[in-house]
């Protein structure tokens, strides 16, 4: 969200869900101070590993400690999350439990005494309420994985976060939970004395160096929905939320990733597509994060190539010095006319064995056959009937793909995204072989020199039947392009289908009259 943008945001919301006020030391806050210290190790393993989960690790997970308020901590969250793609059918799960400051230094060096602790859980808890055998065991081995994780990997404190949280929410009632982050950076917890795991965070009144810190430009919004009964639906405040241009949608950001790319940019083999927006370069040059940048004519940058999750959808998209209309949508980042990637380094990363010689001559072909009315560009009449065909449909500039869709571009494709093209081809196929049997039905039945209209009937029926099934072949294999290169504009033909069933109609239309004709003109035989 964009900073000017959120109280108006915060209205929105506080329309249909109250504050949830927190507990602070002064009493009770409609936002607190929230700290998390994330771990990873020297190769940064956990952050790669998250980073690249969609292709090669399902299932990567996350560590942190977590603790809330401007002071230094007494109870300290020790969470684990795993991450998990929703279109597989399984959810992201987060689990914790609370230790105190003291005992931070044991679970990070595993020595923490968790057969004893577990002993003086069953028989009382802090609270004075004993827990069952079950939950002593669930507690215990979700302790043990926690500490063989971060000896085995030989974790250590790497970045932490820091924001004003603000939560809204019904009390008791979970359906909707909204939590939205402000005044959010990222520092850098390596380069002091750890001192065996004692010191596990920086000390919150010394000072950093620009190198050591960085300030996210933007806040960020979280919409968290508890799905109920059998046909769940989305509150429509949330979809108006989200389509009123107010958020920006970033898929699968991450303040942990985000920090250890800006913080740690020699020290990472890959870094998230959101770095190379315009609204955030600021802060990353500030912080010396400039080797991660994609370089720009006259600014900042490295050539050094450096893998990117990105998409090829946006990366086309910044090629052709286009911004995507109405991108702002549910998380951090915000709308900007600059673009996201130089041409001169477009496909860099993406299409590493392409002979560049051949692609410009074929490029050269296409604009020379458009200027002389040969190929299908835009305005010629093979790129009207078919705008599909023309080069410079792929940017279209007043349409995109909905931010909210699970395909959109940036964002990950579904494998239902290419069943409903495959069922679209088909339907296609369906209707041009009704009508290929509707004129070879009429052509077998009218033989008689009587019914020669019929003739040309359905003679002007079969190849309207065959373009049916050319469009859809058509149609299919661009499309199915289209989608697994996730290129950002329109992904349907708005004129085909008007041109097809315009023809239809227009058959359907004369074979009307003619048939009038022939009852205007009939004598019946006495």
């Amino acid at each position: 969200i964009k900073t000017e943008d959120v109280s108006r945001v915060k209205y929105a919301i506080l329309r249909h869900l109250p504050v949830y006020l927190q507990k602070t030391s002064t009493g009770e806050s409609d936002s607190q101070l929230t700290n998390s210290v994330y771990l990873d190790n020297d190769q940064l393993e956990l952050f790669h590993t998250r980073l690249e989960d969609d292709k090669a690790s399902p299932g990567a997970i996350s560590l942190r400690l977590r603790w809330y308020g401007a002071t230094d901590p007494d109870e300290v969250h020790v969470e684990r999350k795993t991450h998990r793609d929703k279109w597989t059918g399984e959810t992201s799960v987060k689990e914790r439990i609370v230790i105190q400051e003291e005992e931070v230094q044991q679970v990070l060096n595993d020595t923490y005494p968790i057969e004893r602790i577990k002993n003086k859980m069953l028989e009382t808890n802090n609270k004075g309420r004993k827990v069952s055998q079950v939950e002593a065991e669930e507690w215990e081995q979700f302790t043990r994985e926690i500490t063989q994780v971060i000896s085995s990997k030989q974790l250590v404190p790497t970045i932490r976060t820091q924001y004003m949280r603000t939560a809204f929410q019904i009390p008791f009632d979970a359906t909707v939970r909204v939590h939205l982050d402000t005044n959010l950076c990222m520092i850098s917890e390596r380069g002091y004395d750890l001192k065996h795991n004692a010191i596990w965070h920086r000390d919150n009144r010394a000072e950093l160096s620009n190198h050591e810190i960085t300030r996210f430009p933007h806040a960020v919004l979280e919409i968290k929905l508890e799905w109920r009964g059998e046909h769940p639906q989305t509150p429509k405040w949330v979809t108006d939320l989200q389509n009123s241009g107010l958020l920006y949608e970033v898929h699968k950001f991450s303040k942990f990733i985000h920090g250890c790319a800006a913080l740690l940019p020699r020290d990472v083999r890959s870094v998230p597509y959101w770095i190379d927006d315009a609204s955030v370069r600021d802060s990353l040059v500030e912080c010396g994060a400039e080797r991660i940048l994609v370089p720009v004519d006259g600014g900042v940058g490295t050539s050094e190539p450096l893998a990117r999750t990105q998409t090829a959808g946006a990366a086309a998209a910044a090629a052709a010095d286009i911004s995507l209309p109405d991108s702002k949508a549910k998380t951090p980042t915000t709308k900007t006319k600059k673009q996201l990637v130089p041409v001169s380094n477009y496909g860099a990363n993406f299409y590493e064995d392409a002979d560049l010689e051949e692609e410009e001559e074929a490029a050269s072909f296409l604009l020379e056959g458009e200027e002389e009315g040969l190929c299908f560009g835009e305005d010629s009449i093979g790129g009207w009937l078919f705008p599909f065909c023309s080069p410079h449909n792929v940017f279209y500039e007043t349409m995109v793909v909905p931010s909210s869709s699970s395909g959109a571009a940036g964002g990950k494709l579904e494998p239902k995204v290419f069943f409903a093209n495959e069922r679209t081809y088909i339907h296609w196929l369906h209707a041009g072989v009704t009508l290929y049997t509707i004129s070879t039905t009429i052509l077998a039945f009218s033989a008689e020199e009587s019914t020669s209209w019929a003739h040309w009937y359905a003679m002007l029926l079969l190849p309207v039947s065959l373009g049916f099934c050319l469009y859809a072949l058509h149609v299919f294999l661009w499309r199915s392009d289209r989608i697994k290169s996730n290129v950002p504009g329109l992904w349907d033909d708005p004129r085909g289908p008007i041109l097809l069933g315009s023809s239809v109609c227009l058959i359907l239309l004369v074979n009307f009259f003619a048939k009038l004709y022939q009852i205007a003109v009939y004598e019946p035989e006495l």
